[in-house]
Order: C-alpha cells, then sequence, then structure tokens
C-alpha cells in the first residue's frame, strides 16, 4: 500500500480518537453539564447526524476541488470545533460543536475514501479502505483508552484540547505527503453529479448500504455505553474503562485487518462466518458481563466480529458504486455513520428498562439479526455470494 494511504489513516486517527472517546466520558459529562447520562449519549448521535447530512454535502460541493486543499481544510476546522468544545460550559454549544467536527469529518473521509481508491489498483478497494479504518481501530487501541485516562485525572476537556492538538500533526502530513492530484486518478474527467446521484437508484448499492449501517448500529449501540456495563454491571473501577476500550480497539484492528485481505476477494465468507458470531457474542455479552474476565474477553472478540464485519460491508458499497468515483465514498461515509446515529438512539431507551445496563447489548444482538435475515435472502444482489 502506498504512503500517502497511511498519511490519511493519521487524521482518521485523530478524528476517530474525538469520534470514539465519548465512550469512556459520557458519566464525566453528564455529571459536569447537569444532564443525564442517557442525554449525554445523544453527543455521540450528534456528531453521526452530522457526518450522515455532511458526507455527500461537502462531498458534491468539493468533487472537482483539489483533494490536498480539501483535506487540510477540514482537518483544521475540526480542530477549530474541539477548542470550542473544550471551553464551554454549556451543553447546547457543546452538542454544536460536535455537529460541526462531523462535518469537517464528514468531508475529510469522503475525499480520503476517493483518494485511496484513486491510490491504488480497481481490486484493492478492500485493503485501501482496511489501511483507513486502521487509523479508527488505532484510535480505539490508543487514542480513546489514552483520552479516558486524560479525562479521569485532569477532567474531560483535556481530552479534547489533546483532540485539536493531534490534528497538527496530520495536516502537515497530508500537506508534505498528499499529491495535489491522486496519482492514479487518470479518469479523462468525472461523471456529472446527477449522474453520480443516479446510483442511490440501484438496489444493491441500498443493499449493502442497509447491511452496513445495521451492523454499525449495533457496534454504536453497545461501544456508547460500555463505560456504565464495566463500572456499574461487573464493578470495575473507572479505570478499567480504558482497559476495556484497548481490548476493544485490539480486537477492531485484528478484525479490519484480516477482513482487509479478504474483503475484496471473499466478501460472503466474512459475512456468512463473522455474523453468526457476533450475533452470538452480543448474546453473551449481556449474560456474563457480570464477570469481569468474561467481560473483558468478549469485549475483545466483539470488537474484532463487528470491524470485520462493518468493513467488509463499507467496501462493498464502494464496489458498488462504480459510476459514483467522487461520492461513493461520501455513500459509505453515510452508511457508516447512519448506523453510528440510529444505534445509540435505539440503546438509549433501554436504560431505563428492566434490562437497564445490558440493555444497549441486548440492541446490539438484535440488530445483528437483523442485518443477517435481511443479507440471507439477497446476499447474490448485495455481492456477498463469494
Amino acid at each position: 500500500m502506498p504512503l500517502p494511504l497511511y498519511l490519511l489513516a493519521l487524521a482518521v486517527f485523530a478524528m476517530g480518537t474525538s469520534e470514539f472517546m465519548l465512550a469512556g466520558l459520557i458519566p464525566d459529562i453528564a455529571s459536569d453539564l447537569g444532564v443525564s447520562v442517557g442525554t449525554a449519549g445523544l453527543l455521540t448521535s450528534a456528531f453521526a447526524v452530522g457526518m450522515v447530512v455532511g458526507a455527500p454535502l461537502v462531498a458534491a460541493l468539493s468533487r472537482n476541488r483539489p483533494g490536498r486543499a480539501g483535506l487540510v481544510g477540514f482537518v483544521v476546522l475540526f480542530a477549530a470545533a474541539h477548542v470550542v468544545g473544550a471551553v464551554t460550559a454549556n451543553f447546547a454549544v457543546l452538542v454544536a460543536t460536535r455537529i460541526v467536527a462531523a462535518l469537517a469529518n464528514a468531508g475529510f473521509l469522503a475525499l480520503a475514501l476517493t483518494t485511496a481508491t484513486a491510490l491504488v489498483p480497481p481490486d484493492k478497494k478492500g485493503r485501501a479502505l482496511a489501511v483507513l479504518l486502521s487509523g479508527t481501530t488505532v484510535a480505539t487501541i490508543a487514542g480513546v483508552p489514552g483520552g479516558s485516562v486524560l479525562g479521569a485525572l485532569l477532567g474531560w476537556r483535556a481530552t479534547f484540547w489533546a483532540v485539536a492538538a493531534l490534528c497538527v500533526p496530520a495536516a502537515v502530513g497530508i500537506l508534505a505527503g498528499i499529491p495535489r492530484r491522486p496519482v492514479r486518478d487518470d479518469r479523462p474527467g468525472a461523471p456529472a453529479l446527477r449522474s453520480e446521484l443516479a446510483q442511490l437508484g440501484n438496489p444493491g448499492l441500498l443493499l449493502v448500504m442497509l447491511l452496513g449501517a445495521t451492523v454499525n448500529a449495533a457496534t454504536f449501540a453497545s461501544f456508547t455505553f460500555l463505560a456504565p456495563v464495566v463500572t456499574e454491571t461487573a464493578g470495575l473501577g473507572d479505570l478499567w474503562i480504558s482497559v476495556a476500550l484497548v481490548l476493544f480497539g485490539t480486537g477492531s484492528f485484528v478484525g479490519v485487518t484480516v477482513a482487509g485481505r479478504l474483503s475484496d476477494r471473499r466478501p460472503g465468507l466474512v459475512v456468512a462466518g463473522g455474523g453468526p458470531l457476533l450475533l452470538i457474542g452480543w448474546l453473551a455479552l449481556a449474560v456474563v458481563a457480570e464477570h469481569p474476565g468474561a467481560l473483558l474477553v468478549l469485549v475483545f472478540a466483539q470488537g474484532a466480529l463487528s470491524f470485520a464485519l462493518g468493513g467488509t460491508l463499507i467496501a462493498r458499497v464502494l464496489y458498488a458504486a462504480p459510476g459514483a468515483p467522487t461520492m461513493a465514498g461520501s455513500y459509505a461515509t453515510s452508511a457508516l455513520n447512519i448506523g453510528a446515529t440510529a444505534g445509540p438512539l435505539i440503546a438509549a431507551t433501554t436504560l431505563d428498562t428492566r434490562a437497564g445496563d445490558l440493555g444497549p447489548l441486548v440492541s446490539s444482538a438484535l440488530l445483528v439479526a437483523m442485518a443477517l435475515l435481511i443479507a440471507l435472502p439477497f446476499r447474490g444482489r448485495a455481492g456477498l455470494v463469494r
């Protein structure tokens, strides 16, 4: 894989740290700003809503502009949103900064996906996507747990300052290493925007977007509310939240790396093998969450399976939209974040039920089951037969 892909992954690392770090900060933010844990969890959904809306909008506006300038601009905007978030004492303002940061993240990721696929041969899209997603998974291994520890020691605002600081080397790396235009972007000209948007009428594309969104909803449903499971259900201390996040992140890195080598050639194998295991894992986690050892082992396993399955499905979005070379990245980004929006919202409704802190885990299991029930009869149309 070419070096510029890893420079893009560095920026994805900074943005992924921000997107996922709230999983370890929700209780502190809720306490500091005087809102409930469920309400604070909506910060994750606010970020995801900005990603859903921003990805196609920003991709359409920047499709004919040099990629490097747009990428750097989005990183700078992302950093500025975190500076404002770090100093505000108003929950509504914090929500607004999450939306602005999400718009910047969405624009960056849409451009980065388009750039990545132009940097590699057409049959390596899955591996290119795996490199980009590795930035996110490394964020869950190092950035997010580090932010959780920083938040526990210095307060949640310190993590916002840290994310803003991470954006500086990311921007410098992009300026230094990314060409003005992708080196393999030798298309005579991108199709008209109307033609690219018309790809959304393709049933196969819509199906694989739905599957990717549903699996990602399952991931975010539990990941957003993992901290209460660790501290309340399992009875562990606050610093064990960071341990759980490291394990989830390590598993996600393993999953996306392994699946990245299979998603181009054998996507059906990943879905058929990983899907049922992911479903069983969420159910098992809900049953044994009171036992710290079993909880931590399953957190690792669920991280691996979630990202293996989700990453494979999102890679299929890029394959299913060959007629949208500048917009396909935004379709993949929107699918990811429709799931990230819906997952925490669904999970939040279960917190006040008899299931309590385990409600999000049950929600994740039901979402994966729904995805499998949809994928099974339509796997050929979704490109999942191999």
